[in-house]
C-alpha cells in the first residue's frame, strides 16, 4: 500500500525533470485580465478598487495549503481591516479546494482557478527542487502539521512541485511580496499588508 508520501514523490520527481513553458511578456496583461475570482470579476478589475493580497496555494492535499488556510483565517480580520481584499489563487480541483474553505471557515473568500499555472508564472513562482519541497524543513514542518496539528496530507491532484507565494497588490503593481523558498515557508500575512512607500520583499520567520 502506498502512502501519500511516497505516492507525490512519484509524481513531483518527473514533473521536476521536465520544465513548462512561462507566460510570455506580451501576454502578461491578457492573464491578468482573464483571471477572474469565482464571481466572475478580473483581478484587474479589483486590484483598481482596492490593494489585494494574492495568495497562491499548492495542491489540495499538501499540510501546507492546509496550514495557509488556516493562517488566512486566524488573521483574515486584520486583514481586511486594512482595507485589503484576500484572493487565493489555486490550480487544482474547485471542488477539493472548496471543501478546505468550508472546513476553515473561508468559503466567501474570492478565489482565482489557474489550472495551466499562467498567473503563478506572472508573479515569478517556479517548481521547486527536491530539496525545497522534500528536505528535512519540509519533512519534519509537514509531520507536525500534517500529523500533530491535523492537518493532514492527502494525494497531490495538480502540480505537486509548484511553490507556492504571496503578493500584495495595487493596480496590478506589486507593492509587497514573499516568494517562498520551501514548501514550509511560513508567510507573515498582516506584515505583507502593511502600508509600504516602495516594493519589498518579505523574509520567512522560520528563517
Amino acid at each position: 500500500m502506498r502512502t501519500p508520501l511516497i505516492y507525490t514523490l512519484r509524481l513531483v520527481i518527473p514533473l521536476e525533470l521536465k520544465s513548462k513553458p512561462r507566460p510570455d511578456a506580451n501576454d502578461v496583461s491578457q492573464i491578468l485580465e482573464r483571471s477572474c475570482t469565482q464571481a466572475g470579476r478580473s483581478l484587474v478589475e479589483l486590484s483598481a478598487e482596492s490593494p489585494v493580497l494574492l495568495i497562491f496555494l499548492r495542491h489540495a492535499g499538501c499540510s501546507f495549503c492546509r496550514e495557509t488556510l488556516a493562517d488566512v483565517a486566524v488573521c483574515r480580520s486584520a486583514i481586511e481591516g486594512q482595507r485589503t481584499r484576500i484572493i487565493l489563487v489555486h490550480m487544482g480541483d474547485a471542488t477539493e479546494l472548496d471543501a478546505l474553505l468550508v472546513r476553515y471557515g473561508l468559503l466567501g473568500v474570492d478565489r482565482i482557478s489557474d489550472p495551466r499555472q499562467d498567473l503563478y508564472g506572472v508573479f515569478g513562482l517556479k517548481r521547486g527542487s527536491f530539496r525545497q519541497l522534500f528536505g528535512w524543513k519540509v519533512l519534519r514542518r509537514g509531520i507536525f502539521g500534517g500529523v500533530v496539528l491535523r492537518y493532514g496530507i492527502g494525494l497531490a491532484h495538480a502540480d505537486a512541485s509548484q511553490l507556492p507565494g504571496a503578493f500584495l497588490i495595487d493596480r496590478c503593481a506589486i507593492v509587497r511580496r514573499f516568494r517562498h523558498h520551501s514548501a514550509a515557508d511560513r508567510p507573515d500575512y498582516v506584515s505583507l499588508c502593511t502600508p509600504s512607500s516602495s516594493p519589498s520583499e518579505i523574509a520567512s520567520p522560520d528563517k
